[in-house]
This record gives C-alpha cells, sequence and structure tokens, in this order.
C-alpha cells in the first residue's frame, strides 16, 4: 500500500489537502470565468466588428451556452477514461485553456482577415472557432466539480471549497469586469477591433495564469492512489452504463434539483432586466437604488458565508443548505408582502434612500426599512448557498464509489453542470417572455423605462414567486437527500477500508463484499 494511502485509510478514510491546495485549486474556476465574462459580456460586441447581424450574435450566446450543456457528460465521459503519467485532471485543466487561447486567436484576430465581400465566410468561421472555443471551455469547467473529490474528502474542508471558489471566481470576473471600462476609455469602445487587440490578450495571459496556480493546488493530489477505491486497477465503466448509474444515485438526483432550483432563484432574481422594472419602472428612481440595494446584499451575505460553513461542518452540508434556503424563503416572504402593498399613488409604499434636491438627505420611510431587512437577510441566504452544491458533487461522486466502487466523477460532475447551465439558458428566456408580455418586444427594461400596466405583476413574480418556488422545489428535494454528515463520515471511512483491502491485492469486488458497514471498516483500518 502506498504511504499515502495507509496515510488516509487509518485516519478515517479523511484525506485533508493542505491550506494552499484549498486556496489554488478553485482558481481552475477563475480562469474560466475569465473567458465566460469576456463571451458574455463583448462577443456579441465583436460580432458588431465583423460586420454581423446583432440578432444573429446574439443569440449565438445562447446556442453555445446550450452546445456547452450538451458536450459536459461526453467531457466528463473522457476524464473518467483518463489516467495517465500527468494525472487525471491536470491534461484537462491545461488542454481546455490551450484550446481556449487558440480559438480566441482565430476568432477576434484571424475573423477579419476575411474581406467584407465574403461575408457568408465569416458568419461560417464566427461559429466554427466559437464551438471550438465552447469545447475548450468544457475541458477546463469539467474539471472544477470533479477534482474536488481528490483534494479532499474531510466533511470540515469540503465547505471551505464554496468560500475560495467565491473569491477566486470573483477574481476571474472582476479583472476583466475592472479592465474593460479602463481600456475603453483609453483604446477604443467595446464595438472597436482595437478593444479587442488589447482585452483579448489579456484574458489570455491572466486565465493561463490562473490555471498554473489552480494546477499547482490539485499537483499533489491527481494521483491514482486518491482515485475512488481501486487507483489503476478501478474497473472501467461504459458509456451505455451511465444512464443506470445515474438512476441508482439517488442522492445525486435530488441535489441536481436543488443546484437548479438554487440557481434559477439567483439568476432570475438578479436579472437586469427584473431590477430595472423594480427599482426604475416601479419605484421610479433606479440610479439611486439598484447599486446601494446591491451593495447591501453583499453586506448581509458576509456573515451567512460565515454561519453557512460552520453549519456545513457541524452538521453536514444538506443541514447547512437546508436551513439558509428556508430563511431565504422565510424573509421573501415578507418582500412579497411589500410588493403587493406597492402604491404608485403614496410615497409610504414606496422605495426611498436619499434625495439630492436641495442638497443630500436621507429619505427612509418604514417601507423601505422593512424591505432592506427582508431583502437584505433573504438575499444574503440564498447567495451564500448558490454556490453550495458544488462541493456536494464530491459527496454524491464519493457516494458512488461507496455504492457501486466506481470512480467517475468527471460524469457526476459534468451531469450537474448540464443542468446548470440549461437552467440559467432558461432564466434569460423566462425574463424574455415576461417582459415581452408588457410590451417590451424589441429591447429589454432598461432603467430609465417608465412604468406599464401589469409591471408590478411581472415583478412579483420573477423577484419573488419564481425564486420561491425554486427553493420550495430545493427543500423538497433536499429532505430525501441522505448524505448527512454522519453518514459522509461512514462512507469515507468504508471507502478507505476497501482502498486498503484492494492494495493489499484483493479484487474491488472482494473489498466491497467483505467491508459494507462502518464497524467492518474500523476493524481494518484500526480506528475507534
Amino acid at each position: 500500500m502506498s504511504e499515502n494511502a495507509a496515510a488516509s485509510a487509518h485516519n478515517g478514510g479523511l484525506n485533508r489537502a493542505k491550506i494552499y491546495q484549498l486556496v489554488l485549486f478553485p482558481f481552475n474556476n477563475g480562469a474560466t470565468n475569465v473567458y465566460y465574462i469576456l463571451t458574455s459580456a463583448y462577443i456579441a460586441y465583436y460580432g458588431g466588428v465583423l460586420g454581423l447581424a446583432l440578432v444573429f450574435a446574439s443569440t449565438m450566446v445562447t446556442v453555445m451556452r446550450l452546445f456547452d450543456a450538451v458536450t459536459d457528460p461526453i467531457i466528463g465521459a473522457l476524464i473518467d477514461k483518463t489516467n495517465g503519467k500527468f494525472g487525471k485532471f491536470r491534461p484537462f485543466m491545461l488542454i481546455g485553456n490551450i484550446i481556449m487561447i487558440v480559438s480566441s486567436i482565430l476568432l477576434y484576430f484571424c475573423t477579419q482577415l476575411v474581406p467584407t465581400s465574403m461575408m457568408p465566410l465569416r458568419y461560417v468561421l464566427y461559429v466554427v472557432f466559437y464551438a471550438i472555443y465552447v469545447i475548450g471551455y468544457t475541458f477546463q469547467t469539467s474539471v472544477t466539480r470533479s477534482g474536488q473529490t481528490v483534494l479532499t474528502n474531510d466533511p470540515k474542508q469540503r465547505p471551505l471549497f464554496t468560500i475560495f471558489n467565491l473569491v477566486a471566481s470573483m477574481v476571474g470576473m472582476g479583472a476583466i469586469q475592472f479592465l474593460a471600462p479602463i481600456l475603453r476609455s483609453s483604446v477604443g469602445d467595446y464595438t472597436t477591433q482595437n478593444f479587442f487587440n488589447v482585452m483579448v490578450p489579456l484574458a489570455m495571459i491572466i486565465s493561463f495564469a490562473l490555471t498554473i496556480l489552480a494546477m499547482i493546488g490539485i499537483w499533489e493530489k491527481d494521483r491514482p492512489e486518491y482515485f475512488g477505491i481501486g487507483g489503476e486497477t478501478q474497473q472501467k465503466v461504459k458509456v451505455s452504463e451511465y444512464i443506470a448509474l445515474i438512476r441508482a444515485n439517488q442522492p445525486l438526483q435530488r441535489l441536481m434539483v436543488a443546484g437548479a432550483g438554487c440557481k434559477l432563484a439567483l439568476a432570475i432574481a438578479t436579472n437586469t432586466a427584473v431590477l430595472c422594472m423594480l427599482y426604475g419602472g416601479m419605484m421610479g428612481n433606479y440610479d439611486s437604488l439598484y447599486l446601494p440595494m446591491m451593495v447591501l446584499g453583499y453586506v448581509f451575505s458576509a456573515p451567512f458565508f460565515v454561519l453557512t460553513v460552520r453549519t456545513s461542518q457541524k452538521y453536514g452540508q444538506k443541514a447547512s443548505l437546508m436551513r439558509y434556503v428556508a430563511v431565504a424563503f422565510v424573509m421573501y416572504m415578507g418582500v412579497l408582502v411589500l410588493l403587493l402593498l406597492w402604491n404608485p399613488d403614496n410615497a409610504a409604499y414606496n422605495l426611498s434612500l436619499f434625495s439630492t434636491e436641495g442638497g443630500f438627505h436621507l429619505t427612509l420611510n418604514v417601507y423601505t426599512v422593512l424591505f432592506i431587512l427582508f431583502f437584505g437577510i433573504g438575499y444574503g441566504a440564498y447567495y451564500a448557498t448558490a454556490d453550495m452544491p458544488i462541493p456536494m458533487v464530491a459527496d454524491c461522486s464519493d457516494y458512488e464509489t461507496y455504492r457501486s466502487g466506481n470512480y467517475v466523477p468527471g460524469i457526476i460532475g459534468t451531469l450537474f453542470s448540464l443542468v446548470d447551465k440549461l437552467v440559467s439558458s432558461l432564466s434569460s428566456t423566462i425574463v424574455g417572455l415576461a417582459a415581452a408580455a408588457i410590451g417590451f418586444t424589441t429591447t429589454l427594461p432598461g432603467g430609465d423605462d417608465p412604468f406599464r400596466p401589469g409591471m408590478n405583476w411581472v415583478v412579483i413574480i420573477l423577484f419573488c414567486i419564481v425564486p420561491m418556488v425554486a427553493w420550495g422545489a430545493t427543500l423538497i428535494a433536499m429532505k430525501g437527500y441522505s448524505l448527512t454528515g454522519d453518514k459522509m463520515k461512514e462512507i469515507q471511512a468504508v471507502n478507505a477500508a476497501r482502498r486498503e483491502l484492494v492494495a493489499e491485492g484483493k479484487t474491488i469486488q472482494q473489498a466491497m463484499a467483505e467491508v459494507t458497514t462502518l464497524e467492518q471498516a474500523k476493524a481494518i483500518t484500526g480506528e475507534e
């Protein structure tokens, strides 16, 4: 038995990560978020630089998001079948980033070389190079969820991944969001080639640097002794068996529903068009309400991030997710009541923070104070739980190893990601259809758009009711989720004992037959 495997087996089955590993590996998410912001926010602008139709360029963003979701399980299957000298996960991180670099060079610098007289070719190359980029993006993003399984299985460490993942994600997104307006004012607007000539190389460098940091974080753990219970001897799972595998993994099914619910609630309730209708159309002062309310939301989120981690460490991630989703649900009942009481003809039933007429002065009323409390606590609770299902995917992967002996983190992580991406695409469609229902047929609502009949009901449905339904689905799904804190301790101990037997020469089937309970596991590992 290897030294690392033995240490894990005689430590209650716990594979703990060093702090630098917990900090660095999430930068894989930060690296991919650099490209996510670059494409989601600016690639439609580049379509205009190329002279492509705006409707076409904008539609391709949604189409490629769906293509990204479809390719997820395919890449996940490739990850599960990979076990080379360079590890299982690092090749996909590096190759994925290189593919995005190459495809970005082709898309942003080569497509423009096609003369305007051959415009149909520009359309074709735009789609082809964009699709190649999506494949590279899927390569690297697939590792964010699947790679957690080797990093740590300590119930006290896994919840920390949510915090470090948030920080790394904000580093990646923030880099582009911070640099873009600076470049716009110095080298050219978003509609010029000069902007992309500077922005794209910077994005490549930042993303590649973050990828290297993430690879350092997982380097020591990307070895066979951390792969399931069989290491290099583990049996291969056929693609045809994946459907049956997912059907049998009920915790994963429930987590997919919960993750989709949390994602849908966050995506719709924070949609820019919805907030424009709420703060601009209904309350009549988008500029003085939107940013302060968002800042207040983040302020309320900070203590909830600490609370969710502590609750997860003490009672398990299921208990933490259910507790704070329930808090969000209850608080938004208060928000719902306040929006139902809204009266455009009575200032006492409108949001009001401050006024600049005749000098700056506060204009707070009871309605606003109550809204801040209900919205702030509710937002803080659900924002802190939005990414919580990500480390729980690793629990579902460990459960699959415990249940069947198969180590398939790639397919489990990417199936979860598939649902996540499909739901995020659905949120834009829901908002667009709701806006069209009240007359916004050519553009989405902006902060300066006045109130239209029915807008208040659209806001009530999108800002409150849809998220509450999503949270309700999350609570129902998680009620039957079996991977509690105690259950995960048992799973890790049993997997460790089986790993020790396999290392001694027994087959995976023999090890699974010999160790089925926590007591049997303790007898083998010597744990009390």
